[in-house]
């Protein structure tokens, strides 16, 4: 198994990987074609840096992490996959994204994403 990721920091947090949280964070932290092995991975998430603080931005930025996590949808890890954004504060949405696993089981996970 592979280190655990600690998606606040994106550091190594030791013990054994929970596998689903780890294909969830590096989908959603990847550029999407950032990773040489596997052009699908990752999302546009990082554009939103760039964009103007909107209410469009809230529904895009849905979008763009439903986007990246479809993988795990065709390989069979999950059934369902939602996503939702909050709005903390100014220049910044959080997602919320629940992940329901093969065997039944909802997952939940929380995404910062930064805007302008």
């Amino acid at each position: 198994m592979d280190p655990l990721l600690d998606p606040i920091t994106g550091d190594y947090a030791g013990g054994t990987t929970d596998t689903l949280a780890n294909a969830v964070y590096l989908r959603l932290m990847t550029p999407l074609g950032g990773w040489w092995a596997d052009p699908e991975l990752g999302s546009r998430l990082h554009l939103l840096s760039r964009s103007k603080d909107s209410n469009q931005i809230d529904l895009l930025a849905c979008q763009y992490a439903e986007q990246a996590l479809q993988p795990l949808l065709r390989d069979g890890r999950a059934r369902r996959v939602g996503v939702e954004a909050q709005r903390p504060g100014s220049g910044r949405l959080l997602l919320l994204v629940e992940v329901e696993e093969a065997g039944g089981q909802t997952r939940h996970f929380q995404h910062h994403v930064r805007i302008a």
